[in-house]
């Protein structure tokens, strides 16, 4: 959602919003700092759940994404997807929020994957690391695709 779609759907009149930021790129540096809070507590709820393999939890959150940030349901949802080539060519500290919220993204899918090689649920070719900003990686490719062509994002399955 726009900043300026966000501070009337708060009730905030126009202008006011200065009194809080000094400028529109730390409105937008706090918003994406604020989604990556709520993004990465979700994602952490994921793992969280007991009894299930770190390759069925690592399905379990694409699943989760999928119900909850495709084309549906992207409302406000996916900033990532709706921002992230546009703010980072226009705004340095919005690129860097973003920059390291999606890090943030990557280091857990990494940490499920190294759940998975210990667990023997998952088996890799490569660095941890690598498979998991390329799964990320791809997983925002095709949630672009879902966007740009309004329909479910494709089965990565």
């Amino acid at each position: 959602m726009a900043p300026a779609a966000q501070l009337a759907e708060a009730s905030v009149p126009k202008g006011s919003s200065y009194h809080y930021f000094t400028s529109k790129d730390a409105f937008g540096e706090a918003m994406l700092k604020s989604y990556f809070a709520d993004f990465l507590a979700d994602m952490d709820g994921v793992p969280a759940r007991s009894g299930r393999s770190a390759a069925e939890r690592l399905m379990a959150y694409w699943q989760q994404w999928r119900e909850t940030r495709s084309v549906e349901e992207c409302q406000g949802k996916c900033l990532v997807v709706k921002l992230g080539a546009e703010v980072a060519d226009l705004s340095e500290s919005m690129r860097l929020a973003l920059e390291e919220g999606t890090s943030a993204i990557v280091d857990r899918i990494e940490h499920t994957i190294i759940s998975g090689l210990e667990d023997g649920s998952l088996s890799v070719d490569g660095d941890p690391r690598d498979v998991a900003q390329t799964l990320y990686s791809m997983w925002l490719g095709a949630s672009v695709m879902a966007k740009i062509q309004r329909s479910p994002a494709p089965r990565l399955v």
